[in-house]
């Protein structure tokens, strides 16, 4: 059983790159710092020891010191003591006195010790000598034996009492201990790598797999196939899971909106057969539509089949992915309720309410809703209504309306990025006007901004979103209005306008009405 389940994650490293090169990075990293930590080991280790057996030399040379002030020194009392600190770091310490005397001794053969000490004093030093610490009391070196090919390191000085004192340690026991630790660190590092592997299989059937699957499902979504649903396992959740959940609600909102796209190309189609005099304006419908679907799901199919390449294999790649495909989802639907809102403005289903309110402040309104957008886009506000300027409409119409104008002004304001709104009486009407700088429309383009999906630079429009019907939505409405929309080139920007009743417009006309009847 054993046998197959790792066959089986072979397998899976056979199938998949990601599943591969996690494996090969798995190896990599352990076998990198296996080899770091080698040659760290090689090249340092033997400082660090020569380091650290220099300050225990200093320690022992303080301790011998503090002994001699004492009067200890010289006792039987610190025999021990004595022994102990020759035996624990494999020292040789050698006291004499002033005249050659030896007072204490750690080996038996003290004679030559005693020359080799009596030539580092008077400096007939035949040895290769490198001076690492020296102090008023005290002088530490490193000591090359030429003869015995052989290094010490090597402790004299002057005690408290007026002794002198030599202290010596070989660096054989250094090296040795270097070498071993290194032979170490390489058959646990042999050991490291395999267990690696191992773990990369383990991680290959662990995340590998559900990845698989995630790559199927929206291989299955990019072929509109919605079916298929990601079951996470029971348990602790992770990353992976919450992938498969968004996946599932996406596909969901996908469902929904290839659902809601489906109703409005039925709608369409049954316009066409009540309306055979449309036919043409019908079949261009349709072509726009098509072709405006036609990024969104382009930008859905290009990051679902990222995923099932796992381009990225990070959570925050992932996420970004799937963020990318349920905002241009979105997009979508908005497109799709601009659609239904246009059509039932057209086919005359839309029910005006006219009512009377204050024009002012409902562009005031309108603009803080703008608000944040506008300082993002760092647009001022020139001019604004300032009093209270009546009106007869449907007052939600009016704010969508002026909202697309907004829009547009936003998005195309260039230059000295300013936007201007004025309320203008003009006999029985209110002409209202929102103005932005930058680029001027082209004069064989003015007549044709009011056609659903037109756009006049496509690429502008679809970096900020537009789908080319806000416009179309608002001549629908000024048309149920009866009235009228228009846009003017300006020496240094657009002017978009309309036309409203004004109160006593709207009264004379209500009250004529009224006598008629």
């Amino acid at each position: 059983m054993t046998g197959l389940k790792i066959r089986d994650k072979i397998s899976v490293m056979k199938k998949g790159s990601l599943a591969r090169e996690t494996g090969l990075m798995i190896i990599g990293l352990v076998a990198g710092t296996v080899l770091l930590c080698w040659l760290l080991n090689a090249v340092f280790l033997e400082r660090y020891y020569v380091r650290s057996r220099q300050q225990s030399l200093l320690a022992d040379f303080e301790m011998i010191d503090r002994a001699a002030v004492s009067g200890l020194l010289y006792s039987g009392d610190f025999d021990i003591t004595f022994d102990n600190l020759c035996a624990n770091g494999n020292t040789t310490i050698l006291i004499i006195s002033s005249d050659r005397a030896i007072v204490r001794s750690s080996v038996n053969n003290t004679e030559k010790l005693l020359r080799e000490f009596t030539d580092i004093i008077f400096g007939e030093r035949r040895n290769e000598t490198t001076v690492l610490t020296y102090e008023h009391n005290y002088e530490i070196q490193r000591q090359r034996d030429q003869r015995l090919d052989s290094e010490y390191l090597v402790l004299y000085g002057t005690l408290a009492d007026g002794n002198l004192i030599l202290m010596r340690t070989a660096f054989a026991s250094i090296r040795e201990s270097v070498a071993i630790s290194n032979r170490f660190l390489i058959y646990i590092g042999i050991v490291a790598v395999v267990v690696s592997a191992l773990a990369s299989l383990y991680a290959a059937g662990r995340v590998i797999k559900p990845l698989i699957r995630l790559t199927e499902i929206s291989r299955r979504m990019a072929e509109l196939d919605f079916a298929v649903k990601y079951c996470p396992k029971r348990g602790r959740r992770n990353e992976i899971d919450e992938l498969g959940e968004h996946m599932n609600r996406l596909s969901m909102a996908l469902e929904h909106t290839v659902s809601e796209l489906k109703s409005a190309n039925n709608q369409l189609l049954l316009d066409i057969e009540k309306k055979t005099q449309t036919d043409n304006m019908r079949k261009e419908f349709l072509s726009n539509v098509s072709h405006e679907l036609k990024t969104p799901l382009a930008l859905i199919q290009g990051y679902a089949e990222g995923l099932k390449e796992c381009i990225h294999e990070d959570p925050q790649s992932r996420d970004f992915y799937c963020e990318v495909i349920m905002d241009e989802a979105d997009k979508m639907n908005r497109m799709v309720r601009k659609l239904l809102t246009l059509n039932q403005l057209e086919s005359g289903g839309e029910t005006v309410t006219m009512e009377h309110f204050n024009l002012t402040e409902l562009i005031d309104g309108v603009l803080h809703s703008a608000e944040i957008l506008l300082q993002q886009s760092g647009i001022t506000i020139a001019e604004r209504p300032g009093e209270a300027v009546y009106v007869w409409a449907d007052e939600f119409m009016v704010e969508e309306v002026l909202t697309n104008y907004l829009s547009n002004a936003i998005h195309h304001a260039q230059g000295r990025k300013q936007i201007s709104i004025r309320c203008e009486y003009r006999g029985e009407l209110v002409r209202v006007s929102v103005y932005n700088t930058g680029e001027r429309i082209p004069e064989e383009e003015l007549g044709r901004i009011w056609t659903k999906f037109y756009k006049v630079d496509k690429a502008r429009t679809r970096e900020y979103g537009g789908s080319g019907i806000g416009l179309s939505i608002v001549k629908a409405t000024m048309e149920a209005f009866h009235r009228d929309c228009g846009v003017i080139n300006r020496a240094d920007g657009v002017e978009f306008w309309f036309e409203l009743d004004a109160e006593s417009s709207f009264l004379a006309c209500h009250i004529s009405n009224e006598m008629l009847t």
